[in-house]
């Protein structure tokens, strides 16, 4: 074991010590999966500091928000429902296959607001940190398209004149457009 490998398990040994034992940093090093759904405003901010870890050297993210246009319409907001114990199941998949996918990777944050979602703020974040920035990049990708594909979240766009319209994610297998 090298110098520097040896202050690293010597660290890590005291963050066992303080954190309550082997378990613990067993866990710190398999990393953990930050899941959410929720009607509350998300913060970049709290997902960054939920996958921030001193071993990593990347935290890359992604966040949707809602636009004010489709299509030629005016959308004053978005409003989102779930199915949500199997939307929870659904995204410790995604986080699963993320971690098969990019071994690399440490932590993963998936929050998505439910319920109304005006203009200009995040409908979901995702972000994931890992030692080097391809395994996060490309482990977000797969977490964005693979939530869209299978976790049961359904979106209602909301427009100016009245209208609305459950929105199909062309990735989604089980759904076809409302309009009403």
């Amino acid at each position: 074991m090298s110098s520097a490998e040896e202050v690293e398990e010597e660290k890590n040994a005291k963050r066992r010590d303080e954190n309550g034992g082997a378990e613990q940093a067993m866990e710190e090093r398999k990393g953990s999966d930050w899941l959410k759904l929720t009607s509350e405003l998300l913060s970049v901010d709290d997902a960054t500091r939920l996958v921030g870890d001193e071993g990593c050297g990347a935290i890359a993210m992604f966040i949707g928000t809602t636009r004010d246009t489709f299509e030629g319409r005016r959308v004053i907001r978005l409003e989102y429902e779930a199915y949500e114990a199997m939307a929870q199941s659904e995204l410790r998949k995604v986080c699963r296959g993320a971690r098969e996918a990019w071994p690399g990777v440490r932590h993963i944050c998936i929050h998505h607001r439910l319920g109304i979602v005006p203009v200009g703020e995040a409908s979901v974040v995702i972000a994931i940190s890992s030692p080097h920035r391809q395994d996060s990049l490309q482990a977000v990708q797969y977490c964005i398209n693979t939530l869209k594909s299978t976790v049961p979240i359904w979106k209602k766009e909301v427009y100016e004149d009245d209208g609305a319209s459950w929105k199909e994610n062309q990735e989604c297998p089980w759904g076809h457009s409302k309009q009403t």
